[in-house]
């Protein structure tokens, strides 16, 4: 270990073992996955990012040796770690400076966005030279003034290739082609089951593969086409899960994007009527619901039904809102009529 110390030393990285881990070093093999805690400090003890906390959960990082990580320092520090152990890592800047954009990413991640929302289609380099905003204050600053970090990392489990099912971000491009098809039957299996919630998150992974092997086609090319072909029905499947889940504003943005892009898309007009109802548009609704007639006359039963819900549901708002209104001129009677007594 002092061999490994006096390597990393002598390369920028400082390492300070805070609790020691136990059996021996394990094999990082390229495929191995690491399970971390992770915080990350300026030298001054300003806390960036801590696993703990990011997104009000405590999940901690995963990561697949070998699958050209955006921060190459952390796969060359874990490689010195036995499992349980706690290490404070102090890091140069040449070993830093791609930070800001690997934070954003993962706080992205955190809260459910896309990990690529808010990055430009250029190198990492060339974004940290740039003035493009990150959308951090924080990350702002330190892309504008790099400086040495400090990692402390919790190895909490080490697997060897082989052990574990890979996840759709380890994956390479063929691999996320390949596995969509299992997502998407896997979310439909959950959704048949009542769980929509994890339904949504699978249709949601199964989208995220297909978004990220768009994003290296020209928009409009037949590749791209046939990739958006592919993410609709996955689309329109989580969208039915947010609207059951009562998540309309969400499902109001999706459908409008795929409508923007085919404007004979039945279903999406049939979710984006029944969320405008949901949320009290009612001439919105009744104008997808008009569009879901003209494509399909068929459809009649089942767009009256919902036309005739959201009217019952209009008729009790609005009763609802009349009580209100002649209990609150009651209380002001009374309160004049004590007043004036």
């Amino acid at each position: 270990m002092e061999e490994v110390a006096t390597k990393l030393g002598a390369d920028g990285i400082q390492k300070k073992v805070l609790s020691p881990g136990k059996g021996e070093l394990p094999s990082f093999h390229d495929g191995t996955k690491v399970i971390f805690h992770y915080r990350t400090n300026l030298c001054d003890g300003t806390v960036l990012d801590d696993s703990r906390m990011m997104g009000g959960k405590s999940k901690p990082m995963e990561l697949i040796l070998g699958k050209k990580f955006k921060l190459p320092v952390w796969e060359r520090v874990i490689a010195t770690m036995r499992p349980g152990e706690v290490a404070d890592f102090t890091c140069d800047i040449k070993h830093t400076a791609l930070y800001p954009l690997v934070s954003q990413s993962l706080r992205n991640i955190s809260v459910g966005k896309d990990p690529l929302e808010g990055q430009r289609h250029c190198c990492g380099i060339a974004q940290v030279h740039s003035h493009h905003s990150l959308g951090h204050a924080d990350l702002d600053h330190l892309q504008a003034n790099p400086q040495p970090l400090v990692f402390t990392i919790e190895l909490l489990e080490v697997l060897p290739p082989g052990s574990f099912a890979l996840e759709t971000w380890a994956m390479t491009d063929e691999e996320k082609l390949q596995a969509v098809p299992q997502i998407h039957e896997e979310g439909n299996m959950l959704f048949k089951k009542g769980q929509t919630a994890a339904a949504a998150e699978k249709y949601y992974n199964a989208i995220a593969c297909l978004k990220n092997l768009q994003m290296k086609e020209q928009p409009g090319d037949l590749a791209w086409i046939k990739l958006d072909q592919m993410i609709t029905p996955l689309l329109l499947n989580y969208c039915q899960c947010k609207l059951m889940l009562g998540q309309y504003y969400e499902v109001l943005d999706h459908c409008s994007s795929l409508l923007n892009k085919y404007e004979d898309n039945l279903k999406a007009y049939f979710k984006r009527g029944k969320a405008h109802a949901a949320v009290w548009n009612e001439a919105e609704a009744r104008a997808d619901f008009a569009k879901v007639l003209a494509l399909d006359p068929s459809l009649g039963p089942a767009v009256a039904k919902e036309i005739r819900a959201m009217e019952e549901k209009i008729r009790e708002k609005e009763k609802e809102e009349k009580g209100r209104y002649r209990n609150l001129f009651n209380y002001s009677s009374t309160s004049t009529t004590a007043t004036t007594s």
